[in-house]
C-alpha cells in the first residue's frame, strides 16, 4: 500500500489507494506526455507541408513577375508605374490580412471547443480522480495529427490506381488521334450492359485546365461521369488532350486547330453510327464546345449541346472578376505574369500558378492554415466515428494535388478574354474563330437545343457565369446541389438523389444523361414519323407488281424512255 498525493476541493490530502492504481495513473501520465510530443511533431510536419504547397507557386510567381517587369521598367511614364505599384502593395496587404484573419478564425473554431475538455481533464488529475480523460484526450490529438501528417497524404497517393482514366487497361477503345488529341470510346463498367451502336452517340470534352481524369472519377465505385452514359448503352466517346510537356503541337495549339480536330472526330463518329452527335463540354470544355459549334464547322454533325459548370461569360464572376481582377491594377492583369518558357522555346501558362491564383481569389477558404484545419476537423470526426477516410475525399485531393497541367497560351487567352470582356449585346463572344464572329444566336437558328447544368454552391464557376446565355437565347437549365465537381462525383452515382439519368428537383429538371436519351428518343420518333409519311405518299403496286407513278407526276418522261 502506498499513499498518492492529490488535490481535493478542500485542499491537499493523502489518499490511500492500491499500488496498481497509482502505477496505472503514472503510466497514463507518461503516455500522455509522449503523445503530446508526437502531436506537436506531427502538427509541425503537417503545417510545413501545407505552407510549402502554397508558397512554392508564390516563388514561381515572383520569378515570372521579375521577368515581366524587367521588360516594362523602361516604359514611359514612370509615375504611373509607381502609382500602380502602390496599388499592388495595397492589393497584397488586403490578401495577407484576409489570410491571417481566416487562419485565426479556423484555429479558434478548432481549438476553443477543446479548451474546456482539456481543462476538465487536468482538473481530474489535480483532484485525484483521474479516470484517463487526459490520456485519452492527448492520444486523440496524436492520432489525428499523425493521420494529417502521414496517413492522409499516403491514402491520397494510393487512390491513384482507382482514380480517373486508365487507358492502358480494358474498358476503352482507341478510335482515332491527331497531333493534339486522342479519341477513345468508353465501354460500360457494368458487365451486363452492351453498347447499342445504333443509338445516338455523345462526345464529351474535358477542360484543358482540370485535365480529363475528373470525368472518370472512381469507376469502380460507380462514380464516373462518362460511365454514366456508357452504362445506359449509349455510344460514349471522350476527347483526350495529349501531354503538353512532351507534345509541342499541344503547346502551340490554337482554337482553329481545336475545331479542326473536333470536326475530324465528329465525322468519324457520325460515319460509324449514322447519327448526329450530342456534344458535351465540362467546365472550360464547355466554352470550347460552344466555340466549336458557333464556328459553323460542326454543322451537319452535331444536333444537341450540353455544358456542365462551364464559364461561358467569366466577366460575370462575382468572386473572380468583381472581388479579385477589379482590384488588381491594370498593369498586372496580364498573361505574361503567369507564363513560362519551355526548353524548346515554346511559351505556356504555368498550371501550378493558375491553380494558385484561384487560391488567392478564395484566400478566405484556401489559406494554408484554413485548409489544414479543415482537413484536421474532417479527420477528427472520422476518428470519433471510427471510420477511415473515404475514397471520394482521397480522390478529390489527389485531383487537386497532382492534376495540375500547364496550358497552351492561345487557349489560356480565350479564358482570359472571357473573364475580362463580357458577351456583347448582340450575343457575340469576346473572341473569334477563323476570323468569324461567334454568336450565340447561331444555336437556335440551327435548331440545336442546349442544356446548361450548374452547381448551386459552385465557387469556382458561379451561377451567373454559367447561365449568361439565357439572356440571349432560349436554353434549358438544370441546377445541381453542391459545388463545382459534384456532377462528376456525387451525382454521377446512379443511386444518388440527383442521378444524371433522372429528372429531379421541384420542377423535374433533366440530368445530362436523361437529356441525351430524350434527344435520341425525339430523333427516333421524328424519323419514324417521316418514314410513315413517306410510306403514305408511296402509291400501291399495280397488279403486275410494278409501281404506279406518284400522284400528280407526269408520265411523259417514262414514256419517252420506253420508246427509246
Amino acid at each position: 500500500m502506498i499513499f498518492f498525493p492529490c488535490f481535493q476541493p478542500d485542499g491537499l490530502i493523502s489518499v490511500e489507494g492500491p499500488e496498481k492504481t497509482v502505477h496505472e495513473q503514472q503510466m497514463r501520465l507518461l503516455q500522455a506526455s509522449e503523445d503530446q510530443i508526437k502531436a506537436v511533431q506531427n502538427y509541425c510536419s503537417a503545417l510545413s507541408r501545407y505552407q510549402t504547397d502554397f508558397f512554392i507557386p508564390w516563388l514561381k510567381a515572383m520569378s515570372y513577375f521579375a521577368n515581366a517587369e524587367s521588360e516594362k521598367l523602361c516604359a514611359p511614364n514612370p509615375w504611373s508605374a509607381l502609382e500602380q505599384y502602390m496599388q499592388l502593395l495595397l492589393f497584397n496587404l488586403d490578401i495577407a490580412f484576409r489570410d491571417r484573419l481566416s487562419s485565426f478564425e479556423a484555429m479558434g473554431d478548432y481549438h476553443i471547443p477543446d479548451l474546456s475538455k482539456a481543462f476538465e481533464a487536468w482538473l481530474g488529475i489535480l483532484s485525484g480522480k483521474d479516470n484517463g480523460d487526459l490520456a485519452s484526450f492527448v492520444a486523440t490529438k496524436a492520432r489525428v495529427t499523425e493521420a494529417l501528417a502521414y496517413d492522409y497524404p499516403q491514402e491520397i497517393k494510393d487512390i491513384a490506381d482507382e482514380f480517373g482514366f486508365h487507358f492502358e487497361r480494358s474498358g476503352y477503345e482507341k478510335l482515332a488521334e491527331t497531333e493534339r488529341f486522342t479519341l477513345y470510346k468508353v465501354l460500360p463498367s457494368e458487365s451486363d450492359i452492351e453498347v447499342d451502336d445504333s443509338a445516338k452517340p455523345i462526345l464529351i470534352v474535358h477542360p484543358y485546365v482540370l485535365g480529363s481524369d475528373i470525368l472518370a472519377f472512381l469507376p469502380k465505385e460507380n462514380k464516373s461521369y462518362v460511365h454514366c452514359f456508357a452504362n445506359h448503352g449509349i455510344p460514349t466517346y471522350v476527347r483526350i488532350l495529349k501531354d503538353i510537356g512532351t507534345t509541342p503541337a499541344v503547346q502551340t495549339i490554337t482554337l482553329e486547330q481545336d475545331i479542326k480536330d473536333m470536326k475530324h472526330f465528329c465525322e468519324i463518329i457520325r460515319a460509324r453510327h449514322k447519327r448526329l452527335l450530342t456534344l458535351n463540354g465540362y467546365c472550360q470544355g464547355g466554352l470550347i464546345t460552344l466555340s466549336n459549334l458557333l464556328s459553323g464547322e460542326l454543322d451537319g454533325l452535331v444536333d444537341a449541346h450540353i455544358t456542365c459548370v462551364a464559364p461561358i461569360d467569366g466577366s460575370r464572376s462575382s468572386g473572380f472578376t468583381s472581388n479579385f481582377l477589379s482590384r488588381l491594377p491594370d498593369r498586372f492583369n496580364d498573361l505574361s505574369y503567369g507564363t513560362k518558357r519551355l526548353p524548346n522555346g515554346n511559351v505556356v501558362a504555368d498550371g501550378d500558378l493558375m491553380a494558385w491564383v484561384y487560391k488567392l481569389k478564395s484566400i478566405d477558404d484556401e489559406a494554408p492554415l484554413v485548409a489544414m484545419y479543415r482537413d484536421m476537423s474532417m479527420l477528427r470526426k472520422l476518428d470519433v466515428k471510427g471510420r477511415p477516410v473515404s475514397k471520394t475525399a482521397a480522390a478529390i485531393n489527389y485531383w487537386l494535388n497532382y492534376q495540375r497541367h500547364d496550358l497552351p497560351m492561345e487557349i489560356t487567352r480565350l479564358s482570359f478574354l472571357s473573364y475580362n470582356r463580357p458577351i456583347d449585346a448582340q450575343g457575340r463572344l469576346p473572341f473569334k474563330a477563323f476570323n468569324r464572329e461567334l454568336n450565340l444566336h447561331r444555336l437556335p437558328e440551327k435548331g440545336i437545343p442546349w442544356l446548361i447544368c450548374y452547381g448551386e454552391d459552385d465557387r469556382l464557376v458561379e451561377k451567373e457565369t454559367a447561365l449568361a446565355p439565357q439572356d440571349f437565347i432560349p436554353v434549358e437549365i438544370t441546377p445541381f446541389p453542391k459545388g463545382h465537381v459534384a456532377i462528376a462525383t456525387s451525382w454521377s452515382l446512379p443511386t444518388s438523389e440527383c442521378a444524371l439519368h433522372t429528372c429531379f428537383g421541384q420542377e423535374g429538371q433533366r440530368g445530362p444523361v436523361r437529356f441525351h436519351l430524350d434527344m435520341m428518343r425525339q430523333a427516333d420518333e421524328k424519323q419514324a414519323a417521316a418514314v410513315e409519311t413517306a410510306g403514305r405518299k408511296t402509291p400501291p403496286p399495280r397488279p403486275d407488281g410494278s409501281l404506279a407513278a406518284p400522284q400528280g407526276s407526269s408520265t411523259k418522261t417514262s414514256q419517252k424512255k420506253k420508246a427509246s
